[in-house]
């Protein structure tokens, strides 16, 4: 019966996306039939409304985009127009070596130009066969001669245009691609020593909200001394007014922007001491010439000088020079000192113009970083388990830096050893290395636990040997590393390690934020073992460390739950020390403490895996055995019962042997709520005391305790 349903869905699938093709098909057999030629009537009208309907259908969705716009789409429109036009060439142009017959060769080129390589390829297919079809059946040609010589050339046509035209296209995307590559290199270089960007940030690291800001900051600055530079050179009367930047070395200028009427422009990089912007960078004063001759070299012009005075501004930032402020005009005018001081006001807004978009970035910056670590912040305290605050916090380093590796290492100062209790690299958790415990030693991580400072101080893997978690636990030799201590009332808990493939991956633009977070994450697992410390005081008894009163009665009622649901058994099982007030006077109550741990260890090592074992006070403990009968309760208090019993216990006064009482009760028959079922369970254990102890005892009904004793 499946494969009868699978291949009902599958021919379902293929008549509801192939249906277009198939009425093509059908559109096609009826023009080949002759229905190109037949008398209007009811037929050819509704093939031609079928025809209609599906282009109309078609079309748009190609020209939008949208729904199925793929090569099943592609094909149908193009067979479509080769069926309406080879009708029409039947009907009225003459037949298919009419006059109008080239128009073939528009189809093809069109089919090339638009539709997917392998939807033109079908395509052409399908006007060459439906052609051939239309001179042997309607024109019952016998000669094919002409018609395969045809062919060829339509073919031929066809991947020509196809070739050339996606040759093309690739060429304009790469030069696109290309020039808008430069633009980036452009921007980043211009954000650099605007100093905008630190060194390597938006070059190494992949962050595209930076890139986006940087960016429009760096057009910022350019509308706003584009503007400055035109009413300057409008005011004075010049032919140009250039703002010349220097680059991060200090060793050459570039234009970062300029107003001018000329058209010869060096655009390129220039040496910072080349011609007279030389003397401004030494003198670091104002340069006034006139009496220029074309011989004279003014670098930002590609060829000969044109002008004949020149007037060149250091753009000063404190005692830092950043720029030149050049302007010139074509008249042998020299500038007067109102002139002077005008251009000085000019660079002096470039200047501000650049510190207050540099002000703006960093703050834009900060407001993102907070968003980071207040999100982090959030994920962090949600998180209550220790492994819930590890993964959050490396989540929130990812969001923070790009890294490749990352492990969390929690450190015992009692043992003096190391334990890694997270690692994920970009492919997922790196099982070898989660729960591996080392001592400590002088590898990076030991270091920082020791000296609660991040390591190394930039962030980079030096050369040669480097020992991280240990020397048999080799750390990958990433060229980018940060291991952060994690911190917290000056005592370190243990580390974070990110590393990555590309160097500078942790540079100054993340490190502060990184900290920050390292300090967040710190907190939080401290909180996070507190929240645990104070979970396993709450349910946990100290001395023997099974569940105390309230957490059995917690799980008895969940459990009492399930067993009236689902119909089961559930035996409570109460055991109770012989004796044990002559234990505590004869030996000391910390001996009495010993046998009580004891017979704890006992019942661990007894139990099954879902039963619940607790100290319900005293002497007394309790087992709850889900899914166990009567028989099967009496069982295992047997085993408890004799383990004891075979157990010798140590102590300064001499070796002592206990021995203990147990009762048991079972869901439904002695009771069905906790009270009843416990009351039950009592009863009996108390008729194992009176019974001459050591034995156990099940319920069965009121007077009818039956013993059971070794």
């Amino acid at each position: 019966m499946e494969p009868l349903v699978r291949a009902s869905l599958t021919l379902r699938t293929l008549l509801r996306r192939g249906h277009g093709v198939l009425l093509t098909c059908a559109l096609g057999a009826y023009v080949v039939l002759g229905g190109a030629t037949a008398d209007v009537g009811a037929v050819p009208g509704a093939a031609l409304a079928i025809w209609t309907v599906l282009l109309g259908l078609r079309l748009p969705r190609k020209v939008r985009g949208t729904g199925d716009a793929g090569v099943l789409l592609d094909v149908e429109i193009g067979a479509l127009l080769a069926v309406a036009l080879d009708a029409a060439l039947l009907r009225y142009g003459g037949g298919l070596s009419g006059r109008f017959s080239p128009a073939v060769y528009v189809l093809v080129a069109l089919v090339a130009a638009f539709a997917r390589p392998l939807a033109g390829l079908l395509v052409v297919g399908w006007v060459i066969v439906l052609e051939g079809a239309l001179r042997l059946v309607t024109l019952h040609q016998t000669d094919m001669t002409g018609f395969l010589t045809h062919g060829c050339f339509v073919g031929a046509f066809a991947l020509l245009n196809l070739a050339l035209l996606r040759a093309e296209v690739v060429r304009i995307r790469a030069t696109a691609r290309a020039r808008v590559e430069a633009q980036l290199v452009r921007m980043k270089e211009d954000a650099r020593s605007y100093r905008l960007l630190g060194a390597g940030e938006a070059t190494d690291r992949e962050d595209v909200r930076s890139d986006r800001l940087a960016r429009a900051s760096v057009e910022e600055i350019h509308q706003s001394v584009h503007y400055a530079l035109d009413l300057l050179r409008g005011s004075l009367e010049l032919h140009t007014a250039v703002l010349l930047w220097l680059n991060e070395g200090g060793t050459h200028l570039r234009i970062s922007e300029l107003s001018t009427a000329a058209e010869d422009m060096h655009d390129a990089p220039f040496p910072a001491g080349d011609g007279v912007l030389g003397a401004v960078l030494a003198q670091r004063k104002c340069v006034l010439v006139s009496g220029l001759k074309p011989g004279f070299k003014v670098p930002y012009y590609a060829g000969p000088c044109p002008v004949r005075a020149l007037a060149a501004i250091p753009v000063l930032e404190g005692e830092t020079l950043r720029g030149v402020l050049a302007i010139d005009r074509l008249a042998n005018t020299a500038f007067s000192k109102e002139e002077e001081e005008t251009a000085t006001q000019a660079a002096r807004f470039c200047l501000r113009a650049i510190q207050n978009e540099r002000v703006f970035l960093q703050l834009e910056r900060a407001k993102v970083e907070q968003g980071k670590l207040y999100r982090a912040a959030q994920a962090l305290g949600a998180a209550l388990s220790e492994k819930d605050v590890v993964d959050a916090g490396v989540r929130a380093a990812r969001e923070i830096a790009s890294f490749d590796l990352a492990a969390v290492t929690i450190y015992d100062d009692a043992s003096r050893s190391h334990e890694v209790v997270a690692a994920k690299s970009s492919e997922g958790e790196i099982d070898d290395l989660v729960g591996v415990r080392f001592v400590h030693n002088a590898g990076l991580v030991s270091m920082v636990v020791q000296n609660r400072c991040a390591l190394p101080y930039r962030g980079e893997l030096e050369a040669g040997p480097k020992v991280v978690l240990t020397k048999r636990l080799p750390w990958p030799s990433h060229p980018s590393l940060l291991v952060l201590p994690l911190v917290i009332h000056d005592r370190a808990l243990g580390t974070l390690i990110l590393g990555a493939k590309r160097r500078h991956a942790f540079g100054d633009s993340v490190r502060p934020t990184l900290e920050v977070l390292a300090s967040h994450l710190a907190v939080s697992l401290s909180n996070a073992r507190m929240v645990h410390k104070l979970e396993t005081m709450a349910t946990t008894d100290g001395l023997t460390g099974l569940f105390n009163k309230r957490a059995m009665l917690e799980a008895a009622a969940l459990k009492i739950a399930a067993s009236a649901r689902f119909d089961r058994r559930l035996s409570v099982i109460v055991a109770d020390l012989d004796h044990f007030k002559k234990v505590n006077d004869t030996y000391g109550h910390d001996v009495g403490d010993v046998v009580i741990g004891g017979l704890g260890e006992i019942l661990k090592r007894q139990k099954r895996t879902t039963d619940v074992v607790a100290r319900f006070g005293g002497e007394e403990f309790v087992v709850l055995c889900e899914q166990t009968d009567e028989k099967g309760a009496m069982l295992l208090g047997d085993r408890i019962r004799e383990d004891l019993a075979k157990t010798t216990f140590r102590t300064t006064k001499g070796a002592i042997s206990v021995t203990c009482s147990i009762g048991i009760s079972t869901f439904p028959e002695a009771g069905r709520d906790w009270e009843t079922l416990f009351k039950a369970a009592d009863d009996a254990l108390y008729v194992s005391k009176r019974s001459g102890r050591n034995r156990c005892t099940a319920w069965r009904a009121p007077r009818r305790l039956v013993a059971n004793g070794r």
